[in-house]
């Protein structure tokens, strides 16, 4: 299975795709639909920049957003979602990843609910580690470059 990605800036020729993505029902507790966080990248005072995850034939297969805390130079990472028929083919992983190398910052974060096992299973295997802090409800992980 090739789980190579493309991380793109979300535009007039791929937002409907992006806005199209849905989770599966079990994930709904944890992951809004990429509409909201569309809105919230151009609403949000935060500067949330938002990408479309791209498979090798550029079909979007995910979405995620990523914006500076001015606090630390951190990159924050969020609205991370997968396509519930794309599910389990590594694109998640491979989004990530692709953030990690991609984004010029000297640390990143992200947050998740703490039943979350998957994420926190996932994010924990590419070097994350929580650090006791708290967004809202959520636990907050950081990694250095």
């Amino acid at each position: 299975m090739d789980s190579s990605v493309t991380l793109r800036p979300v535009d007039a020729d791929n937002w409907r795709a992006v806005a199209a993505l849905a989770v599966t029902d079990a994930q709904r507790a944890w992951v809004a639909d990429p509409a909201y966080y569309l809105a919230l990248c151009h609403y949000s005072p935060v500067g949330w920049q938002p990408l479309a995850v791209t498979d090798a034939a550029g079909t979007v297969v995910g979405f995620l957003m990523w914006a500076i805390d001015p606090a630390d130079g951190a990159a924050w990472l969020g609205g991370i979602t997968i396509d519930a028929t794309e599910q389990g083919k590594g694109y998640g992983r491979a989004a990530v990843s692709a953030a990690l190398v991609e984004i010029d910052a000297p640390s990143f974060a992200l947050s998740y609910q703490p039943d979350n096992t998957v994420a926190r299973a996932l994010y924990a295997s590419l070097g994350f580690a929580e650090t006791g802090e708290h967004e809202d409800d959520e636990v907050v992980a950081r990694r250095p470059r």
